[in-house]
């Protein structure tokens, strides 16, 4: 199984909107997906300075079916019209669990 994990710290002052039109394009991303195991994603706690503010985890069965949604279009859409233009800095990693 491969663990995809992903952080973003956003740029200031992103509208409570923007954020939760992320979780609601994210959430249907996540409905979209075939070869998925396990998908979360929100923002951090804030129990710790200097964390990032949100975090999407997402298990899938195989490599193959990860890079499915890597490339998928409705990801890179999400990614293009609501991520990118609102992240300061992002950071992910793939492992396998």
């Amino acid at each position: 199984m491969i663990r995809h994990c992903v952080m973003f710290q956003w740029n200031d002052g992103l509208s409570a909107e923007t954020k939760e039109a992320i979780g609601a394009a994210l959430d249907r991303l996540s409905m979209a997906m075939p070869g998925i195991v396990a998908y979360r994603h929100g923002p951090d706690i804030g129990v710790n300075d200097g964390n990032f503010d949100y975090v999407v985890t997402a298990d899938f069965l195989s490599k193959e079916a990860y890079l499915h949604y890597r490339d998928l279009p409705l990801h890179l859409d999400i990614i293009a019209r609501l991520i990118k233009p609102n992240v300061k800095n992002r950071s992910a990693v793939q492992l396998e669990v």
